[in-house]
């Protein structure tokens, strides 16, 4: 027989047509949203679920990507028009939800949906809006085969779990013209379901509740950004740390790992200058021509080796500039911190040293 599935209305948290935006990031934070479950996973391109605790305890908010701000603000004009295309392509109804929905058995699981559509056979379902640039269309395929994006994929299913609906569509603008779209479409799966639900309860739990920071297991970059968003810039007159011995491994591994790069780094440098000479040679034989052809093994080759001009402007040029023209300097010249990191021996102090 088979088991009947308990439905269930999603609640109200607020209604948000007339929250300002610190009102509405405000109310985000009492609960887990839809874009909040890819970085609780730890799978996300953007945040770490380091960042997704310290928002939600208000200890450092996750606030807006500076270095990504025109493509969020492209994306956030770009949804009106892309829910009309999807309108136009799909014959649906379109609806917007200006509130803030809820799970009723899981109070802390959020919606803020784009859209909400009705099909001509009565049948709902979320549509989710998105856009993306021409060369980054590419993440929606896995070859040949239609796919979503995981993060995308997990905000989805976060969204027909709290509003109990069993089909999400996404649209997806990637040109300047209603063919250069894609449409994707996912059905729920209450297994999945299930899992995210337990993942998401064990995060709020045990970690936002008993105020308890999860540990970091992302991409290195997006680590050293979350640290840079909480502790601030970095401040060379903070004293010498001595790190506990439970890192003592850890710096081993990163020891073996150097060495090991440093071995493929040579063999890959002799790769190179190897290449190099064979371009070389070629280069001599096209002159000052741009493009060749040759058969190697029966399958014929396109060479290419055509010019590019880019500006730039030297350290010498940049050192001139401020000191001839500080306020061109200072309006022009984008300051950025990055910070290097190396481990090696510390020298070891002479007993005369020591003695002094």
């Amino acid at each position: 027989m088979q088991e009947v599935r308990e439905r269930h209305d999603p609640e109200v948290v607020v209604d948000t047509t007339e929250l300002s935006r610190e009102e509405w990031l405000d109310w985000r934070k009492k609960g887990i949203g839809g874009s909040d479950v890819a970085g609780i996973l730890g799978v996300s391109p953007f945040t770490t679920a380091r960042d997704i605790y310290y928002d939600k305890l208000n200890i450092a908010p996750l606030g807006d990507n500076e270095d990504n701000w025109v493509a969020m603000e492209v994306g956030n004009r770009l949804e009106e028009l892309v829910a009309k295309i999807f309108k136009k392509k799909m014959g649906c109804k379109l609806g917007t939800l200006k509130k803030i929905m809820r799970h009723p058995k899981y109070p802390f699981m959020f919606a803020n949906l784009d859209y909400m559509v009705q099909f001509p056979d009565n049948t709902h379902a979320i549509l989710e809006c998105k856009s993306t640039n021409y060369n980054a269309r590419s993440k929606w395929f896995d070859g040949d085969t239609e796919i979503i994006p995981f993060h995308y994929e997990l905000q989805g299913r976060h969204y027909m779990a709290v509003m109990d609906i069993d089909r999400v569509y996404f649209g997806c603008l990637y040109g300047n013209n209603e063919n250069e779209y894609i449409i994707r479409c996912l059905d729920r799966d209450m297994e999945i379901e299930a899992e995210l639900i337990a993942l998401e309860e064990d995060f709020w739990n045990s970690n936002v509740l008993a105020k308890v920071p999860p540990e970091y297991t992302e991409d290195g970059d997006l680590i050293a950004e979350s640290v840079r968003k909480h502790f601030g810039a970095a401040d060379a007159d903070v004293p010498e740390l001595v790190l506990a011995h439970r890192h003592g491994a850890s710096i081993a591994e990163f020891l073996e790992l150097q060495q090991a790069k440093s071995e493929v780094d040579a063999q890959s440098r002799d790769y190179k200058a190897r290449m190099d000479q064979i371009k070389g040679l070629i280069a001599d034989e096209l002159g000052t021509g741009c493009f060749a052809s040759c058969t190697v093994d029966g399958e014929d080759y396109a060479i290419s080796y055509k010019p590019s001009m880019m500006a730039r402007v030297d350290k010498d040029a940049l050192l001139r500039l401020r000191q001839n023209l500080p306020d061109v300097y200072n309006e022009y010249v984008t300051v950025t911190e990055s910070r290097r990191f190396y481990i090696k021996p510390k020298p070891v102090e002479s007993s005369e040293a020591v003695a002094a």
